[in-house]
């Protein structure tokens, strides 16, 4: 599958690597330039490409970039095939780039994204930290495999996407429509806990919409307060621990 990655941060990175050591064609983009691109990155086989060229010809394009940045896109996306797959894997944090009042008054994230954007659009990657995508990736049928929800309106791209998260290391779980991947988003039960297939399941259930945006700034609350960063284990404890 013929693959692009706009941004080439903590996790734009990791999925570059990773798609490329699954076999499939991979162009990523930094907004430095090409020429930034961590050799790491590209060890598997993933080259280093400019936005134009990232867009063209393409099955699926994965943004990696901050939330508030993607209607800075939408030119670009606009000139891409119409069934071509986009994927956001972002997340909404008020306090690093910007309150978005149509979030803030309720619009699911991924919905706000799509209409910025002016396509439809996967929400994928979004809920599993940085470090849990670089270290925690496993083969198809371990018993200890991490599930990656997937949302979107388009049963297709879904399925498509899907096999990705697969492609990653992760179990891929249906999380059905754009309009309920909110429950996917920051400050849920499923986001950065690191649950099976079963696990993720109920933890999507169990999601509080209006409780959602509390116990993310909450939580963002606590991390700030601590004298030391806490270790990718003890990340995912804390975040579990908000839902008890």
């Amino acid at each position: 599958m013929k693959i692009s990655v706009i941004g080439a941060g903590a996790i734009g990175g990791n999925l570059a690597r990773r798609l490329s050591e699954a076999a499939h064609d991979v162009l990523i983009v930094d907004a430095r330039g090409p020429e930034v691109v961590a050799t790491e990155v590209l060890a598997a086989g993933a080259r280093a490409a400019d936005p134009d060229a990232a867009i063209e010809d393409r099955n699926v394009i994965v943004l990696s970039i901050p939330f508030s940045k993607q209607p800075e896109l939408a030119d670009l996306l606009a000139k891409a095939a119409d069934d071509t797959v986009i994927v956001d894997t972002s997340n909404y944090y008020p306090f690093m780039n910007g309150a978005v009042d149509a979030v803030d008054n309720g619009q699911v994230e991924s919905l706000w994204t799509a209409e910025q954007l002016g396509r439809p659009i996967v929400k994928a990657w979004n809920a599993a930290l940085a470090a849990t995508q670089q270290t925690k990736g496993r083969p198809a049928g371990a018993p200890d495999r991490i599930a990656i929800p997937v949302a979107a309106d388009s049963d297709v791209a879904r399925r498509t996407v899907m096999q990705l998260v697969d492609d990653t290391g992760f179990d891929p779980f249906d999380a059905g429509v754009l309009a309920e991947s909110w429950r996917q988003q920051p400050g849920t039960p499923a986001y950065c806990t690191e649950l099976n297939l079963e696990e993720l399941g109920q933890a999507l259930a169990a999601a509080e919409k209006d409780k959602a945006p509390i116990t993310r700034d909450r939580l963002m609350e606590h991390f700030g307060s601590l004298t030391e960063a806490p270790s990718l284990d003890e990340t995912v404890a804390i975040n579990r621990a908000a839902h008890d």
